[in-house]
């Protein structure tokens, strides 16, 4: 087998990510996973685990945990998802600089290399093909035979710590077959509503299912007040210690930085690369997930989670990667995202901005490049983001969840473009755009990873 040959294999497995149209309850089986693992010898119950689940926020605060860990002298593995261009981007193992044996990654160091996906991919093909034919529980998805992939190829990497991100929800979600050291909580919002349910309370449920076993410790962000009364009341059930940020961990900016007071000290002049006071918030969760680690006998020093935090990357997340024009791309692909960017921009970027941001605060005109995926609140994404746009550019990415263009169209009022493709919509972006102007991609993390690894 070779490598494209491991990817397509990966690919021809029934993919939830790229396929809007099942049952959620029906369809998705945490039983099936557990099944699955117990026949490759449970490689997830060797694992020292954080576990996060929420709406916004997840991977950020995941990658933040990762590298203060790193910082801190751990090999941590970290499983995210989805990717931006790279199946291989979502498995990443993070060390110490005296034991790299390869020079770093410039934006996903540490992802696991070709040849170790495809070592796995041969050994357990055939295990998986016996397993879909014969399981009671049905076939195992793509989500779920590359997660028994990350927690086969992190207990052979003998590694520290791992730090799991949910997908969609976290209930039935593959990760949550891993018990978990300590279990984080980002901000709940409205997302996925055919599949997780209509209500705020009834997503939170699906999110609060990693908390799961008798004494665990829960840190979560500041909720809405639903989502905060299911949290709550699942910790009790099961006598967990919870903590939550904005009550026992604060945060708060102080001159060119901002502070956390932690559970156990405080910390000072930390600084952050990811743009968006958002991310402090992200930040102060994934500092009292490290610090939570104490209970077990892991105390991680103010010097690593300073460091950490300074040298977290997390591409896709606001991420400028050209000046002149300057071109941001963004994931956001819910409401709550949405609004969260459209404060991110004002603050840094807008032409309104007196505060001097590190981008000069200033730009001509902003261009939104736009793709959104059709299960997602369109009318809600359409009306966060279109004050901010100058001109328009409407387009999809090469995924069946996509939204046509033409749908999209109905919610803006202004002169719009229109084009069948990513590749395109970053042409013609360009075509219009001036040294001073401001191109910001967006809607999908589909469609930031396309426009970012098209024409490189």
């Amino acid at each position: 087998m070779t490598y494209p040959e491991a990817i397509r294999y990966l690919n021809s497995l029934a993919n939830y990510e790229k396929n809007i149209n099942y049952s959620y309850k029906e369809t998705i089986k945490l039983e099936r996973v557990r099944d699955f693992l117990s026949l490759i010898g449970n490689p997830q119950k060797s694992l020292r685990v954080i576990h996060v689940a929420g709406t916004k926020g997840k991977g950020s605060t995941c990658a933040f945990m990762a590298y203060i860990l790193r910082e801190a002298g751990f090999c941590v593995g970290l499983y995210t998802s989805p990717h931006l261009n790279d199946f291989r981007e979502r498995i990443r193992i993070l060390c110490p600089l005296v034991l790299r044996k390869r020079s770093p990654a410039k934006d996903f160091e540490g992802m696991i290399s070709k040849g170790a996906l495809l070592s796995l991919v041969q050994e357990l093909k055939p295990v998986i093909n016996k397993y879909n034919r014969q399981s009671k529980y049905g076939a195992l998805s793509f989500f779920e035979a590359y997660t028994s992939i990350a927690f086969l190829y992190f207990k052979r990497e003998q590694i520290d710590f791992a730090v799991l991100e949910t997908g969609m929800g976290g209930r039935l979600d593959a990760t949550n077959t891993a018990n978990s050291l300590a279990c984080g909580i980002t901000p709940v919002s409205l997302e996925h509503t055919q599949k997780l349910g209509k209500t705020l309370a009834k997503i939170s449920k699906e999110k609060a299912g990693i908390i799961k076993s008798k004494g665990a410790i829960v840190i979560s962000a500041l909720q809405n007040k639903a989502a905060a009364k299911v949290i709550y009341n699942r910790c009790k059930k099961f006598q967990a210690r919870f903590f939550e940020v904005g009550r026992q961990i604060k945060y708060f900016k102080a001159g060119p930085g901002f502070t956390i007071k932690g559970l156990r000290k405080i910390y000072k002049h930390l600084r952050l690369r990811l743009l968006g006071a958002h991310q402090m918030a992200n930040a102060s969760l994934a500092v009292g997930l490290v610090e939570v680690l104490s209970f077990y006998g892991f105390n991680i020093g103010s010097r690593a989670i300073r460091k950490g935090l300074y040298n977290t990357i997390w591409p896709g997340r606001c991420e400028v990667i050209q000046k002149n024009p300057l071109i941001i791309l963004d994931g956001a692909q819910n409401l709550a995202s949405a609004q969260v960017l459209r404060k991110t921009i004002k603050d840094n970027f807008s032409a309104t901005n007196r505060g001097g941001s590190a981008f000069g605060g200033r730009y001509r005109k902003l261009i939104l490049v736009l793709g959104i995926s059709a299960d997602k609140d369109i009318a809600g994404i359409c009306r966060t983001l279109s004050p901010l746009a100058d001109e328009i550019i409407l387009t999809r990415a090469a995924t069946s969840r996509a939204a046509d263009p033409e749908k999209l169209a109905g919610y803006f009022k202004r002169k719009l473009h229109l084009t069948p493709s990513v590749k395109e919509a970053k042409l013609l972006a360009k075509s219009l755009a001036g040294e001073k102007d401001l191109i910001l991609v967006t809607g999908s993390l589909f469609v930031a990873g396309e426009f970012r690894d098209v024409g490189r």
